[in-house]
């Protein structure tokens, strides 16, 4: 049994196959956009600066990179809070090369809202830790983005969400599967409070935890939805790419 699963996943990584899934939805009243990922499948990776240094800022910037080395953008969303200069305000982690240090403290902002968390991007699964849980595991991870609020913790709302807050807008974060294998990167189309952007993880997608990347200048590339968001430039960019031939 254990060689048929390893063929398995040997046929998967070596075909044309993709499991990517991008798609229009709705919860509620509330308009989305929801891309899914596999990671045994898909090529998930995080983008900060080109080779000459810069800040990419943009998805065009991002995918004529990749495009002169090979590779196209099949999905992207901007990932994690920054500064001014576009760096990232947490812990950010490039091809195993730690970029920023992690920030455990409590602070001003969403993002110093604790819990805040990391998603993990292994070699062969995809994962949303709370911060302290992170730096209790050390887990391995290839690429890694720190943002905050935690939006689903151990299945678990943020403990400071309100129901009827009137803090509303246009929100993206990223959930992930209870086996790790799945992620789901989610764009409220409307706006929207962190209360309800959290349920759409718990209670539509059943992931057991879930990360808050930012909002207002929450943005989306999308080859499958012909998709492709402008706007002020962004700093940490998580893309799903792909071999042109």
């Amino acid at each position: 049994m254990r060689y048929v699963a390893l063929y398995l996943i040997f046929f998967l990584l070596s075909s044309k196959l993709f499991a990517l899934d991008c798609k229009n939805d709705k919860f509620e009243n509330i308009n989305l956009t929801i891309c899914k990922a596999y990671i045994l499948t898909d090529d998930v990776r995080l983008y900060l600066r080109t080779k000459a240094g810069e800040p990419f800022g943009n998805f065009n910037a991002l995918r004529q990179e990749l495009s002169e080395n090979g590779k196209e953008l099949s999905f992207a969303m901007n990932a994690g809070m920054y500064h001014p200069d576009l760096s990232p305000v947490g812990h950010f982690k490039e091809e195993y090369n730690e970029k920023k240090k992690v920030v455990s403290r409590p602070g001003p902002g969403n993002f110093g809202m604790l819990p805040n968390g990391i998603f993990c991007i292994g070699s062969n699964w995809l994962n949303v830790y709370e911060t302290f849980d992170y730096l209790d595991k050390t887990p391995k991870c290839n690429y890694a983005t720190q943002s905050g609020p935690m939006l689903v913790w151990n299945n678990r709302l943020h403990p400071r969400f309100l129901k009827e807050s009137k803090s509303k807008f246009i929100r993206n974060g990223v959930g992930t599967s209870a086996d790790k294998k799945y992620a789901y990167f989610v764009k409220a189309e409307d706006t929207l409070n962190f209360y309800t952007f959290a349920r759409i993880f718990k209670e539509k997608l059943k992931a057991p935890n879930a990360l808050y990347f930012d909002g207002k200048i929450s943005r989306l590339y999308s080859q499958e939805l012909n998709r492709n968001d402008f706007g002020w430039p962004m700093g940490p960019i998580l893309a799903v790419v792909r071999s042109k031939d």
